[in-house]
């Protein structure tokens, strides 16, 4: 599967929320595990929580969609959309609302936004990689 449209969406690129799950509907997985997240998506379409699309991602991956996990995608995919927008104060917010999740991020500089997305990019690809070694915040 093509995780493109999905990843764009969630790390704050010029992809719409409907855009990303008519991608994943369309091109469904045969895996067993993702059939729950497929339903979900089809009955409530883009007012699935994006959650729901973190957790398909996971699967998709190959990978346990455990809240640890979905809240730290979460959390990643806020700092890059913050970041991608311009938005400093939003970044402030996300590490302090998400401290838990990203304790590593505690000494990170929101104010340089360019580095920002690029970690929290980095590390939301590790992460769904099972990488959490490589490029992240850590």
């Amino acid at each position: 599967m093509n995780f493109e449209s999905i990843d764009r969406y969630l790390l704050g690129e010029p992809v719409s929320k409907a855009d990303a799950v008519a991608a994943a509907l369309g091109e469904r997985a045969d895996v067993p595990a993702a059939a729950p997240f497929y339903r979900a998506l089809e009955a409530v379409g883009v007012r699935a929580a994006d959650e729901a699309l973190i957790a398909l991602r996971l699967v998709l991956a190959g990978r346990s969609p455990d809240d640890a996990s979905v809240r730290r995608l979460r959390a990643l995919s806020a700092l890059a959309r913050a970041a991608t927008n311009g938005d400093a104060e939003g970044a402030r917010k996300t590490l302090k609302r998400d401290a838990s999740a990203l304790p590593e991020a505690a000494t990170f500089d929101p104010g340089n936004l360019t580095a920002l997305r690029e970690r929290a990019r980095a590390a939301f690809a590790a992460e769904v990689n099972g990488d959490q070694a490589a490029g992240g915040l850590r």
